[in-house]
């Protein structure tokens, strides 16, 4: 069952492209049985990207993306299974009040938890924008590494994302973005501190292929990540972080080859819940044997 926990599309995002119809029909096309919708939440005006220019038509953009993300999902019922979630940006504490007041006007099958910013920078926009937030941390990569994961920590402390979304982003940025974590003692120790709390209370990490596509050898997050989390009983899903239909499911082959290499023998996908319990428990296990058989994979590059 190829699935993606993670995409966006143009009409509701200022950085990708395509309709979140023709999202949905590429996925259909490609024989994906689960795809999920999870446009970002809006955010405060001090955190408008360069290409957006009023927070208060993010607002409008989320609040008509999700009716679209409803008659979608029965529109194409049929053909395939659509879970309806959207991707959270925690960049302060006060990020909290947008999210509830989200959660209260709506109700979603799970919502990605993610980092995009340190110390209100974007790390994952631009180099200069990186390069901000790394000189305020301290200057050198390991002070911004660092601080992007005491963040992430308070984000997973006070939001218990049931996925958490390309947990090392920071390293996209970065002068070696191949570097090995381990090598980075009180950094790993951040990491380890992290992966303790997401196995704790059961939520799942996105294996998340966009990292391929930017020029990375493995995808968000790397082989020694994933290996920790291994040994804590944690769980994994498939994620393209798709923006346009030609990222749907791009680079699925090399990550199902990760997976493997790697000790993962089993992937997990989410069920519609719609009641915002956002609980993992009833996730679906998906053995790496069953992936390599799915039609999905049949001539895939």
């Amino acid at each position: 069952m190829p699935h993606s926990h993670h995409s966006h599309s143009g009409q509701f995002c200022a950085h990708a492209t395509c309709t979140l119809e023709e999202m949905v029909q590429q996925a259909i096309s490609l024989n994906m049985d689960a795809f999920a919708l999870t446009e970002h939440m809006p955010r405060d005006a001090a955190d408008l990207y360069p290409e957006e220019v009023d927070a208060k038509k993010l607002v409008e953009m989320f609040d008509a993306y999700y009716p679209e993300a409803l008659r979608l999902r029965e529109k194409y019922a049929s053909q395939i299974n659509i879970l309806i979630g959207f991707e959270c940006e925690w960049i302060r504490p006060s990020t909290h009040t947008i999210i509830k007041d989200l959660l209260s006007r709506y109700k979603f099958d799970f919502f990605v938890g993610s980092i995009h910013h340190v110390h209100t920078k974007p790390i994952d926009y631009d180099h200069d924008m990186y390069y901000e937030a790394r000189n305020i941390a301290g200057g050198s990569d390991e002070d911004v590494f660092a601080a992007f994961f005491d963040e992430q920590y308070d984000m997973l402390k006070s939001l218990n994302p049931p996925l958490v979304g390309h947990f090392d982003l920071i390293r996209l940025k970065s002068d070696d973005p191949e570097r090995d974590w381990t090598t980075m003692p009180a950094v790993w120790e951040k990491i380890v501190r992290n992966l303790d709390y997401v196995a704790g209370y059961g939520g799942i990490l996105e294996l998340n292929s966009s990292a391929i596509r930017k020029g990375m050898s493995e995808p968000y997050p790397k082989a020694e990540v994933c290996k920790e989390f291994i040994k804590k009983g944690g769980r994994f899903a498939l994620s393209d972080d798709s923006h346009a239909t030609s990222q749907v499911g791009l680079n699925f082959s090399k990550v199902l080859s990760f997976i493997e290499s790697t000790g993962i023998d089993k992937v997990y996908f989410l069920t519609s819940k719609t009641d915002n319990s956002f609980d993992t428990s009833s996730a679906k296990p998906l053995s790496l044997d069953q992936l390599k058989k799915h039609k999905f994979f049949v001539s895939k590059p």
